[in-house]
């Protein structure tokens, strides 16, 4: 029986669906969804298995012109998402008109990689802007296939999967068959440590965050994990805690009703904030942190 596997890599704006796309095709929570643009940091995969086919999937970050060094190092991650690609999947939402930075639209006008152009949130649009829009991509993309599609009502994402397995090449597997991303547990707890950080703090205080899981011991019915929060500044880290440790303890909170349900086991999660100045501007931070890889 043949066999088709190849790399899916997802790449637009920031905040138009693409981690709630990727968690669709995957059927687990891999990446963040909030309301929040620039969520993502990282280049996630999420890998769907079946009996003759692996989808590689990667959730980038959005694509913006970079302002520090985190965000140059995010950049990084969306370049790469082009070097190694069988297919591109770029998503767009209704209304919008190019990416963020203008090398990457040049990049994908002249690509020779198929492009899937996923016209998103088409649930919230009327058939006559929806109709107009397809028109629009249709002149800008003219080489891209354009699918019409609802990540989060899930309409249509299962008619673009099935076009992906049309266009991989044939191939074995990458990844063991029963592996569902390439990153590890404690990547996962991070970040859902994050994603409540962004859900229940305001302004600049989550993206001066970043999660270190110093710890995490895994026995037969409990998993004890110890996290740092990394702020850049004094007055950050009085806002994490919150008035005798409220806010703190919310996080704590709902971080581990989400960890129980992703490692379907008991959690023990202890939090601790910690300054780490200018880490967002710092090389050595950022490595350490897993960005600045290429």
């Amino acid at each position: 029986m043949s066999h088709k596997a190849g790399f899916v890599n997802i790449i637009g704006n920031p905040n138009v669906g693409k981690s709630t796309l990727m968690n669709a095709f995957v059927g687990e929570k891999l990446s963040i969804i909030t309301s929040k643009a620039q969520t993502t940091r990282h280049r996630i995969l999420g890998i769907v298995n079946g009996d003759d086919f692996q989808v590689v999937l990667s959730d980038t970050p959005g694509i913006i012109k970079p302002a520090y060094e985190l965000q140059s190092s995010m950049m990084d991650f969306v370049k790469s998402a082009f070097e190694d690609a069988d297919v591109l999947l770029y998503m767009v939402e209704i209304g919008e008109k190019a990416l963020k930075d203008e090398r990457f639209f040049e990049k994908l006008k002249n690509t020779k990689i198929p492009v899937l152009l996923l016209l998103n949130k088409i649930d919230v649009s009327e058939q006559g802007i929806l109709e107009e829009q397809v028109q629009y991509w249709h002149e800008q993309l003219p080489t891209a296939e354009i699918h019409p599609i609802s990540a989060l009502q899930n309409f249509n994402v299962k008619e673009v999967f099935l076009r992906i397995l049309e266009l991989l090449p044939e191939a074995p597997p990458y990844y063991p068959k029963d592996q569902l991303t390439d990153k590890p547990e404690r990547f996962f707890v991070n970040e859902t440590i994050r994603e409540k950080i962004l859900q229940f703090y305001k302004k600049e205080i989550p993206y001066s965050v970043e999660i270190d899981t110093e710890e995490f011991f895994e026995d037969e019915d409990i998993i004890r994990m110890r996290s740092v929060i990394m702020v850049e500044r004094d007055s950050q880290k009085g806002i994490i805690i919150g008035h005798k440790g409220s806010a703190l303890k919310r996080v704590g909170v709902e971080a581990r009703k989400d960890l129980e349900k992703f490692f379907d086991k008991q959690v023990h999660l202890e939090l601790y904030v910690k300054v780490n100045k200018n880490w967002r501007s710092d090389p050595n931070q950022l490595k350490r942190f897993g960005y600045n890889q290429g």
